[in-house]
């Protein structure tokens, strides 16, 4: 059966004959060798630097504006980089692992073999639609698997482009975009993994279509990551960091500051640099450099939330002097809120743009009740150089992962797995653990020529009695 990467949107019969042509060539081509999966993140690594203007434009054109310089930041070189870091250790990866035997089984031989676990189906949201494809994919191909990708409507134009990318230099049996491909029907086919990156509602659909087939998931799915500004820690400081965070992609990321706890008394003093700050970043927000907002409904979201908040007694601060939202280009602002209270979506929903609240408080026991009250977040944020405060509220919450002293540069440290926890998500990609994540480790016992285990076959008698006696007390 011959298999085109080049086509149109895909029906359900369509997709189960690509699965079925996966799985059946990666059963007839057995586990692929080391070089072999060195040659498939090879061959990434080449899309990506041989079409880099091509994919910088592919995912401006799907956002009406993406900066260019930020697509280059954080989705192509995380990209690449993540390929040079798998493609250096995959060998030692790879290694069979020796473990030790039972006493009682000595002569025997204990190995644990990472081996790939078939198929896996990526469901990439639009975001960062080449860094959250890429990422996991580095993992499932550096494991050995073979993948099926379904790229988010909202990015057309990259999905257009990479679908042919990929058909230049992959077999459709090996690697294949599944464009146009329905989400439910996408998850509920029989994949031996299943990713999926995205918000916690579509999620749980995602989880209940894979439990009918016992496919194992794994999800990332965002939330409300908080900010804390310690009392210690320098206000000018803290804002230069987590404003160019929360403005990147116009604060379009699962792993923004999503709100910001300050000291009562620094409140102001927070206000007049982030203005400045902003200012200077952006003193235009019709610019290049300042991101769209992804399509109109997401737009008019932002201004409806943004509306309840100040309709319940919010105060909006605009960042940007004399800018204001504009629905033809989907700009939004860069705006502080203060005096926000939990009845506010703003506080109760994801936010997912440019808007910041700011939540004031006089002890830090008042910012832990708070965080733990809520769902556990993808990130939690802390500016402190106070090694007590830092490990009192590490150890007191939970969460996805931490950066302290700076925001979301923990998803760009290769050596370390990403993921959440709770309703943040479940499961982790990313250096090592990505690639255990995608493989099964799968135990292999050798028997000895003499084994010291054929004295307790029956029937049983006095010797074994005896050995059984030793092995319990032993």
């Amino acid at each position: 059966m011959v298999i085109s990467n080049a086509q149109p949107n895909m029906t359900n019969a369509d997709l189960n004959s690509i699965l079925k042509a996966q799985q059946e060539a990666y059963f007839n081509s057995g586990i692929p060798s080391a070089a072999q999966r060195i040659d498939n993140l090879n061959k990434l690594l080449s899309i990506l630097h041989s079409n880099e203007q091509a994919i910088v434009e592919a995912i401006s054109k799907d956002f009406g504006n993406r900066a260019h310089q930020e697509t280059r930041l954080a989705e192509l070189f995380l990209c690449i980089d993540g390929i040079k870091y798998a493609r250096k250790r995959l060998k030692k990866w790879m290694r069979p692992q020796k473990r030790s035997v039972s006493f009682w089984f000595f002569g025997a031989r204990n190995t644990v073999i990472p081996q790939p676990l078939g198929v896996v189906g990526i469901v990439v949201p639009w975001n960062y639609p080449l860094f959250l494809c890429i990422s996991p994919l580095i993992s499932a191909l550096a494991a050995g698997n073979r993948c099926m990708i379904k790229m988010a409507a909202n990015s057309y134009h990259l999905s257009q482009l990479l679908q042919g990318l990929f058909a230049q230099h992959f077999a459709a049996d090996m690697l294949t975009i599944v464009h146009g491909a329905k989400g439910s029907e996408f998850s509920a086919l029989p994949f031996d993994h299943l990713i999926f990156t995205g918000s916690g509602n579509t999620g749980r659909q995602v989880m209940r279509a894979a439990a009918d087939n016992l496919t194992p998931v794994t999800l990332e799915l965002g939330g409300k990551s908080p900010t804390i500004i310690a009392p210690d820690y320098p206000i000018i400081k803290a804002a230069e960091r987590l404003l160019f965070s929360k403005c990147l992609n116009a604060g379009q990321t699962c792993i923004a500051p999503d709100y910001l706890f300050i000291p009562e008394s620094k409140v102001d003093e927070f206000i007049a640099a982030a203005k400045t700050i902003v200012n200077n970043r952006y003193p235009d927000i019709e610019s290049a450099d300042y991101t769209s907002i992804i399509n109109d409904s997401a737009f008019m979201r932002l201004e409806s939330t943004l509306a309840d908040a100040i309709e319940k007694g919010a105060t909006a601060v605009p960042l940007v002097t004399g800018s204001i939202a504009n629905s033809a280009t989907r700009k939004l602002p860069p705006t502080l809120l203060t005096r926000v209270t939990p009845n506010m979506r703003v506080m109760s929903e994801e936010i997912f743009g440019p808007i910041l609240p700011i939540v004031t408080y006089r002890h830090m026991h008042e910012v832990l009740s708070y965080i733990n009250n809520q769902d556990r977040p993808l990130a939690l944020y802390l500016f402190s150089n106070d090694k007590a405060t830092q490990t009192n509220v590490i150890n007191k919450t939970r969460s996805g992962g931490v950066c302290l002293n700076d925001t979301t540069l923990h998803v760009g440290q290769h050596d370390m797995p990403f993921g959440g926890v709770g309703e943040s998500g479940m499961g982790q990609y990313h250096a090592m653990e990505g690639f255990l994540a995608m493989s099964k480790l799968r135990p292999i016992f050798k028997q000895a020529r003499n084994p010291a285990a054929s004295r307790l076959y029956p029937p049983y008698g006095k010797q074994f009695d005896k050995i059984i006696k030793i092995m319990l007390r032993f």
